[in-house]
């Protein structure tokens, strides 16, 4: 059973604490707890994850702002030039509202995007007490992953929720968070959950305890096969409790992609909009 004693909570960097974004403080903090480092470089941060290279959004580029107007294939060049090793590009702002309200910072995302980056919009969403779901599932059973078993199904479920084909480099990539994971795990931040169906993992959710009294989710996915039917608001509330109740959490934080219809669910859960982050990212073959 899970903990019944407050999780102690994350001490992030110096760098990380700089932060003004939400969504990535908490982020870099996990992170560095999991074993990734980020090196100050004034302008901006530098993430890597020595660990897991496939890991694209361990091993990547924060600036504090954009560049100047014609400055993002110098940021790009940047990008390969500290991970010389990797087939991808992922860069992101410490910004927190969308870039598109702004024309000026719109035009120097579209340099980005123009060379070959594909731009996305995630959203920090926040909750002090969640509300039940309106369709809770009604036989799944919510528990923490608790064996190796679990925790292999879980690398399961990941290649099967994957948007491309996965192959090697997607199973190192996968048993890499899930090396992470058990990490901040052990160190009593918290725990990843499952919702299980005949003992089937069709749906999972982790909630780590970090600086103050944040909690903050990671990965919520659920089967393709078993979507649209209460599960993953189930465990999301289940999740988000225990966290309240027993890990010491006064505030949940969630991201979502901001065109992914899992926002409204969250919405729904009782978390609100915070702010909004922007990520470019370019796979190998891209």
């Amino acid at each position: 059973m899970p903990e019944t004693s407050p999780a102690t909570p994350v001490d992030a960097s110096p760098a990380v604490l700089s932060l003004r974004s939400l969504h990535l403080r908490t982020e870099l903090a996990l992170l560095e707890r999991a074993g990734s480092v980020v090196e100050e470089r004034g302008t901006h941060l530098v993430v890597r994850t020595p660990d897991n290279p496939d890991f694209y959004w361990g091993n990547f580029l924060l600036l504090r702002d954009l560049p100047l107007p014609g400055g993002a294939r110098e940021v790009m060049g940047a990008c390969f030039t500290e991970f010389p090793a990797s087939g991808h590009r992922a860069i992101t702002f410490d910004l927190t509202e969308p870039l598109a309200d702004d024309p000026a910072r719109a035009a120097v995302l579209e340099e980005f995007t123009t060379a070959g980056m594909k731009a996305s919009r995630s959203v920090a969403l926040t909750a002090l007490a969640l509300e039940a779901p309106a369709r809770p599932h009604p036989d799944a059973v919510l528990r923490p992953l608790a064996s190796d078993a679990d925790w292999e199904q879980r690398v399961e479920l990941a290649a099967a929720t994957y948007d491309g084909a996965p192959g090697p480099s997607f199973d190192a990539y996968a048993r890499g968070r899930v090396a992470a994971e058990r990490a901040l795990e052990e160190q009593g931040l918290g725990h990843r959950w499952g919702a299980f169906v005949d003992d089937r993992l069709v749906s999972t959710a982790a909630l780590y305890r970090v600086a103050g009294d944040v909690a903050r989710y990671q990965v919520v996915e659920t089967h393709p096969e078993a979507r649209r039917q209460g599960l993953a608001g189930s465990l999301v509330h289940a999740v988000g409790t225990h966290g309240l109740s027993e890990l010491g959490a006064g505030q949940l934080v969630i991201v979502a992609d901001a065109d992914d219809e899992a926002i409204r669910l969250y919405r729904a859960l009782g978390f609100t909009d915070a702010e909004e982050t922007t990520e470019l990212e370019q796979r190998p073959g891209s």
